[in-house]
């Protein structure tokens, strides 16, 4: 019989936000050599904030396998810029060798990122290889050149298999099951509604905007419109956060054991709007704030049906895993846990 245990979050704005001054001071002063620290401090705080069947998570990121990642994409990136400002042909052989590599150090990352994690004293891992990440973020998106972004979501529920199906918490093996068709069905919908929506607001601005008598009239019905946008976008962007993690996490298991997340789109949205809206006026004081807020409702939607014992699970002895991917990732943007 399963058995829900739900994820529960326990950090709080307060505490966060004297960790994250101090952080923000310190990397200032340092000019950014204390950033790898503040990311374990940071890191660890959030990770031991999480519970799970009465467990936390844990953190165990070397600040100084960090920085030396750091170094390097800093490096590398460097001599981008470098060669953009004097040789635009060098650059753009850079941009392409960075372009190259990207695959490699998404596959560090998700090595790097998941070693570091343990729960329950076992540590995840990831054991897919090199080929497929070249083949699911360098092969695969050259597929949207010829199809004009329609194999997106083909895509990407490709390299969402992939992710998780190569996932190990010890010796238990993580599971995706989520079809193509449902990622098809995702975009489709939000297409249909988000597209609806800009058509609309277009409509309106076109249909009730008259000529406009003066250069400051124009820029006041061009903020207008802008502001309509935005607030679109709010709509739009909590709606597919909301459709992506239930669809990704009710089509995973950890062995016998379902994820199941049950977000509401109108509470993301309130706490997507609200959030922005107050670190705006606060100066962006309210930014450690606002994560804890963003943070707690994305994971405390979360659960784990447990079919059995999680004690059953056993470690596996691993290796350390090199940072340059992690850091690398972090500086082209990469946000893998969509």
């Amino acid at each position: 019989m399963e058995q829900e245990q739900r994820v529960r979050f326990h950090a709080t704005g307060g505490e966060y936000f004297r960790i994250w001054i101090v952080n923000l001071l310190l990397t200032i002063v340092t000019l950014g050599i204390y950033s790898a620290w503040a990311k374990v401090r940071r890191n660890q705080y959030f990770y031991s904030s999480t519970e799970l069947a009465g467990s936390s998570f844990e953190y165990h990121g070397n600040p100084v396998a960090i920085l030396k990642g750091r170094i390097v994409a800093a490096v590398i990136f460097g001599i981008y810029l470098a060669a953009a400002a004097w040789a635009p042909l060098a650059a753009v052989a850079v941009a392409l060798g960075m372009g190259a590599a990207s695959p490699w150090f998404i596959w560090k990352s998700l090595q790097f990122r998941l070693h570091n994690t343990s729960y329950r004293g076992i540590r995840f891992r990831f054991v897919g290889d090199v080929h497929d990440a070249y083949t699911n973020y360098l092969v695969r998106p050259l597929l949207n050149g010829v199809t004009f972004g329609l194999a997106t979501p083909f895509i990407h529920q490709r390299a969402k298999a992939w992710q998780h199906n190569e996932s190990r918490y010890g010796k238990a093996r993580f599971s995706f099951d989520g079809s193509v068709a449902d990622f098809y069905k995702l975009y489709g919908g939000l297409l249909l509604i988000g597209g609806a929506g800009l058509v609309l607001l277009f409509q309106l601005m076109i249909k009730n905007a008259p000529a406009p008598a003066s250069s400051a009239q124009a820029a006041g019905e061009t903020s207008l419109f802008l502001l309509a946008f935005y607030g679109w976008a709010f709509v739009v962007y909590p709606l597919f956060i909301n459709m992506l993690q239930k669809l990704i996490w009710n089509h995973t298991s950890l062995e016998q054991h379902r994820f199941h997340s049950d977000m509401r789109w109108g509470r993301l949205a309130f706490i997507t709007f609200t959030n922005y809206l107050a670190v705006i006026c606060t100066l962006g004081l309210f930014l450690p704030f606002a994560r804890v807020r963003a943070m707690r409702y994305r994971l405390e939607s979360m659960s784990l049906l447990v079919d059995g014992s999680l004690d059953d699970i056993t470690a596996v002895q691993d290796g350390e895993v090199g940072a340059t991917g992690e850091g690398m990732a972090e500086f082209m943007d990469y946000d893998l846990s969509l």
